[in-house]
């Protein structure tokens, strides 16, 4: 929209924004359409798995950017050396250095063709320094230092730049020194309703566009983030999507790829179970409270875990609900779209690395849901086999337990609210599905462990596992775990002991009914 606005070898975009709001700002501003030379690039897709590649990228789009300029070779602007350099980075031939210092170069060339300063747009500017994290991180940050410090500090040939990124510009040790910016972060108000569309104007984008829908699925699935001071903000990249695709329904239309991959590296290690814990909270439609660091750099991952937050917070998997301290806030998965992305992850992390097949998965939990116990006791016990597999427990096995609900939560987490290890009644419940639809089965979970000692025989081993699971059914009862279902008119109870005799649980009595 900025290079529509500015750009001098189009003042006939004038006519796109004669009736829009930046045309009742007064002259001053209208004066400033279609007079300026303008530098755009965007580095959204350079997130290569390799240096090379991601370079080559880079490269591309500033050899594309050149060319757009080549008007410039034809008159006596240049010298003959400054040709030379052009045109190498025009067709690639140019060395790494000549890349680095290039946006300089082309803003000197600029002026002199249109004795006016330029505007430089940078959008998505860290994209490779996120792809880099833990492979090719030095030569990626050298690199975009380089270019952007050539481009925005000290470049008397600049009018305004403008720059994008999830990362703070003022520590990612790209602009050091670069003293006249203003950052607008999601956590400042400046700007704040610029991060995305307001309820209105996603009303007149689905009027203008004449697009027949339902603004509370809409809701649902593209609203939800709070920037600043504005809340009820919705995804544009979504909101335009969906707009010309809404035939097809309602899909996940975002991702951010590479943050995505870091919550893949994070859930899959083996003592990940704190961030298994938060996630449950958050696929639970639950908060978790954190410190938002500003200064954040990739590095730190390294050595501060909780920084995982706060890159989720600026790539937009997390929304602030309110202010909690100074630094801390409330966050939480800020809709669907974002939701099924996180459900995805963790339904991935089971099938791949605890090698829990999908289909196991999702009728296991359907047997669970509609009574089948017999079915589900055989399900259950494949899942729980695979899981204790790949964390390979010893002693209290709550990785195993935490996992199975993420992955619970993962397939009917819309028709349920789960929750673990409350108060109810007069205890604690292990797990307690509370569903949405009043007439389907609420349960009640109870898990209690036997440990076989080395004398037990399977009758006394046997005899251990019914008294355990005779003694779970009776704690559901005498503490009344089922009250918060009750609560919430929940009429169709299940009270379900779960017994784990070392690594296989047991729900039916053995040797008899239930």
């Amino acid at each position: 929209m900025l290079q529509y606005f500015f750009d001098i070898n189009q003042p006939e975009n004038e006519i796109l924004f004669r009736n829009l709001k930046i045309w009742q700002a007064g002259n001053e501003i209208q004066q400033k359409q279609g007079k300026y030379p303008i530098v755009y690039l965007s580095f959204k897709d350079a997130k290569q798995n390799t240096w090379d590649d991601t370079l080559k990228h880079i490269k591309i789009e500033i050899a594309k950017l050149f060319r757009n300029h080549n008007y410039l070779l034809k008159e006596d602007l240049l010298l003959d050396a400054e040709k030379k350099e052009f045109e190498k980075i025009a067709d690639r031939t140019a060395d790494n250095v000549d890349y680095e210092v290039s946006l300089k170069q082309l803003s000197e060339y600029l002026y002199r063709f249109y004795n006016q300063k330029l505007v430089i747009l940078m959008d998505e500017y860290d994209t490779p320094i996120q792809a880099s994290f833990n492979r090719f991180y030095d030569p990626a940050i050298s690199f975009m230092r380089n270019l952007a410090s050539g481009a925005f500090k000290d470049n008397k040939y600049l009018y305004k730049g403008v720059i994008t990124g999830i990362l703070r510009v003022s520590r990612e040790s790209i602009f050091t020194g670069l003293n006249n910016v203003s950052v607008y972060s999601i956590f400042d108000d400046g700007f704040s309703d610029k991060f995305g569309f307001t309820e209105l104007e996603t009303q007149q984008i689905m009027s203008d566009l004449k697009v027949p829908t339902d603004y509370e699925l809409i809701k649902k699935w593209y609203d939800g983030y709070k920037i600043g001071k504005t809340s009820n903000l919705y995804n544009p990249w979504s909101i335009l999507n969906y707009a010309i695709s809404h035939e097809s329904g309602f899909k996940t239309f975002w991702a951010n790829t590479s943050s995505d991959e870091l919550i893949k590296e994070q859930l899959k290690k083996k003592d990940a179970n704190y961030l298994r814990e938060q996630l449950l909270k958050l696929i639970n439609n639950e908060t978790i409270d954190k410190e938002i660091d500003d200064n954040f750099v990739f590095p730190d991952l390294n050595t501060d875990k909780e920084l995982l937050w706060t890159l989720l917070a600026f790539s937009g998997y997390l929304t602030s609900t309110q202010k909690t301290g100074r630094k801390t806030y409330d966050l939480a998965i800020p809709n669907y779209e974002v939701k099924t992305v996180f459900q995805d992850i963790v339904l991935k992390w089971l099938n791949t690395d605890v090698n829990i097949k999908r289909t196991t998965l999702i009728e296991t939990a359907k047997y669970l849901i509609n009574n089948e116990i017999d079915k589900f006791e055989k399900g259950f016990k494949e899942i729980i086999g695979d899981t204790f597999s790949y964390f390979d427990v010893k002693g209290e096995p709550e990785n195993v337990y935490q996992s199975y609900v993420l992955g619970l939560l993962a397939i009917i987490g819309d028709d349920y609210i789960i929750k673990s290890n409350r108060e109810s009644g007069q205890g604690r419940y292990d797990i307690l599905l509370i569903p949405h639809d009043k007439t389907k089965y609420g349960i009640v979970i109870e898990i209690k462990q036997v440990i076989r000692n080395e004398k037990d025989d399977n009758e006394s081993l046997n005899k251990k596992i019914n008294e355990k699971i005779i003694e779970a059914k009776k704690q559901i009862d005498n503490n009344k775990y089922y009250m918060e279902l009750m609560d919430n008119k929940i009429s169709k109870i299940i009270k379900l002991p779960i017994v784990f005799a070392g690594k296989e649980p047991h729900i039916a009595l053995i040797g008899k009914d239930i």
